[in-house]
């Protein structure tokens, strides 16, 4: 699944569309009238996590790429896409097994902007408030909260947990301060390698726990197991990662 950095960078090469009309547009399920998209301009592209809009003048179409979105930009598959866009000067936008929505309303009401780590308007102090709230929440299923953390994906979850040497499985009112903030902060800070490290090619390389088989601070073998309500798998050690229960 497409996490909020990978999000970022389809945004950045979408750019030179920006501005341009949609002459043809198909859809290969019922989940989007597309006729509505003909003749329309696109007005900007905007993301929240892992949401990816398309603005057009009065509703925006928002396609979330769920496990396994992918796009083609001025290229296709054979695969009939699952929304697909041409333009006057025969350029093309595809994008294959996501999720579609039509946002009627004005995008500031539908998004809590400041909940993205990627945002500008990213506001730690609210994310704090609402892990409060949810005490008995575990941490790993409190940064995959969309309304929380929205952008975390199980890559950036199982990187900051071990780099702060959280064990996934630990409540959310166990943490100190200190330590839920340095969670938090990692969070942040890894999603930005995460996209400097995916534009360079080296994120897979870069890995210390996602997918690894060993501690590479212990040396012991990791666990691999589904945690929390989401069932996402984490990779975690159980000799440096602490459980704060």
């Amino acid at each position: 699944m497409p996490e909020g950095p990978s999000i970022l960078i389809l945004k950045e090469k979408v750019q030179p569309f920006k501005g341009k009309t949609v002459v043809e547009a198909t859809c290969n399920n019922k989940t989007l009238n597309v006729s509505l998209l003909i003749d329309k301009p696109i007005t900007d592209f905007k993301s929240w996590g892992k949401h990816f809009l398309i603005c057009f003048p009065d509703f925006t179409v928002r396609i979330h790429m769920m496990m396994f979105g992918t796009y083609r930009i001025n290229s296709h598959t054979k695969k009939p896409p699952r929304l697909g866009l041409r333009f006057s000067d025969d350029t093309e936008l595809n994008f294959y097994a996501c999720q579609l929505q039509l946002i009627t309303e004005p995008l500031d009401d539908v998004y809590d902007w400041q909940a993205d780590i990627m945002s500008d308007k990213w506001n730690s102090k609210k994310a704090i408030k609402k892990m409060k709230a949810e005490p008995e929440l575990m941490v790993c299923d409190a940064l995959m909260d969309q309304q929380i953390f929205s952008g975390v994906g199980n890559i950036i979850k199982n990187e900051a947990l071990f780099k702060t040497r959280i064990h996934p499985e630990s409540l959310v009112a166990a943490l100190t301060s200190k330590k839920r903030n340095q969670m938090i902060n990692e969070a942040v800070k890894y999603a930005f390698q995460f996209l400097e490290q995916k534009n360079a090619g080296t994120l897979k390389k870069n890995w210390q726990a996602y997918h690894k088989k060993e501690c590479p601070r212990d040396h012991v073998p990791f666990i691999r197991k589904d945690t929390g309500k989401s069932h996402r798998t984490s990779f975690y050690c159980e000799v440096c990662m602490k459980l704060y229960e």
